[in-house]
C-alpha cells in the first residue's frame, strides 16, 4: 500500500475502519483479494511476483498492511519481500506485538517499510526506519511512504476527509470513503516532501489517487470491522485507464 487511512475505535459502530490505496507499476502481476486456497481464513490480495500481500484480514480479526518507505538511495534489489511480512503474520497465530519484537531484530534486512498489524486486542505500527513499536490508541491515523502521521499533503488531506466522511450525513459511508481514495488534488510544489526523487515524480506521487502512464493507484480497499463482529471488505482494482476492474465485496462474521 502507499496510503493507509485508519480510524481505530472512533466510530460508535466500528472497532476498525481502513481506507487504503495500493500504488504500484501496472506491469507488476497481482491478484485481487480473495480467500486463499491454502489458508482459507485469510482474505487478501496477492503479489504474484514475490508471493506476499499488501493488505489482508482473517476471519479471526487479524489485520495487516504494509507501505514502502520512499528512500531510493537505500534500496537493495536483493532484499527480501516486505509483502511477505504481512502474509506471514496473517497466516500465523503470534501476538502482533511479539511478531513485531521478533521482526525488529532483523528489520535491517529489508528495504524501508511501515507495518500496521493488529487483532481484536490491539493494533500496532512499526517501521524499520524508526525502530519503535507503537501501540495505537483510539484515533485517526495516516501512513504513506514515510513514518506514521508524517504530515505529507496526501496524509493530512486524507485524514481530514476521512474524519468528515465519518461525521457527515449524506451518501452511504462506503461511497464517501471511496471518494476520499479517488481524490486527485495536487498540492503546491512548496508543500511537497523531498524524498530523493525529482520534482516531476514528487508531483506525480503527491495526490491520494496517483495517475501516470506506467505507475499509479492499482486498487482502493475499504475494511470495516464492526463492534457486532461483522466485517466488510470492498475492493476496486484499476488499470492504466483508471476504470474500475473486478470490484469485489466480502462480508463475514469475525470468529473468536
Amino acid at each position: 500500500m502507499c496510503l493507509i487511512l485508519l480510524a481505530y475505535r472512533t466510530h460508535p459502530g466500528l472497532d476498525l475502519l481502513v481506507a487504503a490505496n495500493r500504488d504500484e507499476y501496472y506491469d507488476r502481476p497481482s491478484a485481487a483479494p480473495c480467500f486463499w486456497e491454502e489458508t482459507p481464513h485469510l482474505l487478501a490480495g496477492r503479489d504474484l511476483l514475490a508471493g506476499g500481500t499488501w493488505l489482508g484480514v482473517t476471519r479471526q480479526g487479524r489485520f495487516g498492511a504494509v507501505t514502502n518507505y520512499r528512500d531510493p538511495a537505500s534500496v537493495r534489489n536483493n532484499a527480501p519481500s516486505r509483502g511477505r511480512l504481512v502474509s506471514d503474520f496473517l497466516q500465523g497465530e503470534e501476538d502482533p506485538s511479539r511478531f513485531l519484537e521478533g521482526l525488529r531484530t532483523r528489520g535491517d534486512l529489508y528495504n524501508g517499510f511501515n507495518l500496521v498489524l493488529g487483532d481484536r486486542k490491539g493494533f500496532y505500527w512499526y517501521s524499520n526506519r524508526d525502530g519503535r513499536i507503537l501501540k495505537l490508541s483510539p484515533g485517526i491515523y495516516g501512513v504513506s511512504n514515510r513514518l506514521l502521521d508524517t504530515p505529507w499533503p496526501k496524509v493530512v488531506r486524507g485524514k481530514e476527509m476521512l474524519e468528515e466522511a465519518l461525521q457527515g450525513p449524506g451518501s452511504p459511508l462506503t461511497e464517501g470513503l471511496f471518494q476520499v481514495l479517488r481524490d486527485r488534488t495536487l498540492p503546491p510544489d512548496d508543500s511537497l516532501p523531498c524524498t530523493g526523487v525529482d520534482l516531476e515524480w514528487e508531483r506525480i506521487l503527491s495526490p491520494i489517487f496517483i495517475s501516470s502512464p506506467f505507475y499509479g493507484t492499482r486498487s482502493s480497499t475499504l475494511l470495516l470491522m464492526g463492534k457486532d463482529r461483522r466485517a466488510l471488505l470492498l475492493d476496486r482494482t484499476f488499470g492504466p485507464a483508471h476504470g474500475p476492474v473486478d470490484p469485489r465485496k466480502f462480508e463475514f462474521i469475525l470468529l473468536g
